[in-house]
């Protein structure tokens, strides 16, 4: 079982990676560097409570682990 400190950092880490490869495509498809921005925020804000609070529901379901 992860700590809350555990899924918090792992959120923070996982949530840099994805929201610079959103970024990335957002820039190559448009070339707007303000657009890509603004989805990156808006990215990175919304998607790190969704994988937070989906990371605290798997912590309590037991299928799948080993004791």
């Amino acid at each position: 079982m992860d700590t809350r400190k555990r899924s918090i950092a792992k959120t923070f880490t996982f949530r840099i990676i994805a929201t610079i490869t959103t970024m990335v495509l957002v820039l190559i498809f448009t070339g707007s560097l303000a657009l890509a921005g603004a989805i990156g925020a808006l990215d990175m804000l919304s998607k790190l409570i969704i994988y937070y609070l989906h990371e605290r529901v798997w912590d309590k379901v037991s299928w799948g682990l080993r004791r």
